[in-house]
């Protein structure tokens, strides 16, 4: 019997807190670790909130003491590229420099298995789309640089250590919790499903298109939107994996479909029934034309299957959550 009480970092947010769900209905024990700078103290509606940070090493020491961990999951990252530019330093200590210091505690604690949230991000612009695990990584900002270093981290940990880990990496999460209790709440936004939706609910004035001379469909970029119920999942498979005593390994997170921005918006006014302005502006620096990728591996290893790929299916979900946000 493997022992049910888990850390998860970041649970307070949003991919953190639909995890931390998931964890409960499957008879987990979870101490969410947050400092609730972008999480919310609302979202954590199962197990055990302890607020505090991961640069404070003596806190953690503390928690580690207090309970016997059988795994981490760990979430808790700045995950703002744009900022990631501007202020490296941020994202290095934050996302670099604490989990050192995560793993540092997990190992004088014995706790050797960890679920990491990492990002596309590490594959910078790639040659050729769906992206597989096997692709190089090149990531072109210092929030995908962050998350790159950290797997590396991963890897020589292992080696040298003993570190049993899967590295999850996510594309563009999307979606709310399908029985509407928690859902996506950031300060700032700058995902594109609640920007529209703020518009679709007069929040805000327009949404902004950035391009609309790519070569794509429609010449608006295209990503791939996976429902957070479904990446939720996914950390749940990968934690079995570890406790049967796997080998540490990489998985992609993707719906292997790309939606277009503008088939995003199409699909926001379908769903809620209102017009949505959409002002195109010229494009942003660094972002690549199609990122969509392959998560065969990850069906096929961990035997994920997604519920909800749907794009339409997404947005009704992040809609009522949205019309009744509750926090």
């Amino acid at each position: 019997m493997h022992n049910k009480c888990v850390l998860v970092t970041g649970g307070a947010g949003y991919i953190g807190s639909h995890v931390n769900k998931m964890l409960n209905r499957q008879g987990y024990e979870t101490i969410i670790f947050d400092n609730l700078i972008y999480g919310h103290r609302e979202a954590v509606k199962w197990g055990k909130l302890i607020v505090g940070d991961l640069s404070d090493i003596k806190q953690l020491k503390e928690v580690f003491d207090k309970y016997e961990f059988g795994a981490v999951v760990h979430l808790a990252a700045y995950a703002y590229v744009g900022e990631s530019v501007k202020n490296p330093e941020k994202y290095y200590y934050n996302n670099v420099s604490n989990t050192l210091n995560l793993l540092h505690v997990m190992l004088e604690h014995k706790v050797n298995k960890i679920v990491f949230s990492s990002t596309c991000a590490t594959y910078g612009e790639p040659d050729t789309v769906p992206i597989t695990e096997k692709m190089p990584q090149n990531p072109i900002n210092p929030y995908g640089a962050s998350k790159l270093m950290v797997e590396r981290i991963f890897k020589d940990y292992s080696l040298a250590y003993g570190l049993k880990f899967v590295v999850l990496r996510y594309f563009n999460a999307a979606g709310a919790d399908s029985e509407g209790e928690i859902g996506e709440s950031h300060d700032p936004e700058t995902h594109l499903i609640p920007l529209v939706l703020d518009a679709a609910g007069g929040q805000r004035e327009d949404v902004k298109i950035f391009g609309s001379d790519y070569e794509t469909v429609d010449g608006s970029c295209v990503r791939d939107y996976i429902h957070v119920e479904d990446l939720a999942n996914a950390h749940l498979l990968a934690l079995d994996y570890l406790n049967n005593g796997k080998e540490p390994d990489y998985f992609n997170l993707g719906n292997e479909t790309g939606t277009s921005v503008l088939e995003v918006v199409e699909s926001a006014r379908k769903v809620t029934g209102r017009d949505i302005k959409a002002t195109i502006s010229g494009r942003r620096e660094g972002d690549p034309a199609i990122l969509v990728g392959s998560s065969k591996k990850a069906r096929e290893v961990l035997g994920w299957k997604p519920k909800y790929e749907d794009i339409d299916t997404i947005i009704t979900h992040a809609w009522r959550w949205h019309e009744n946000k509750l926090y």
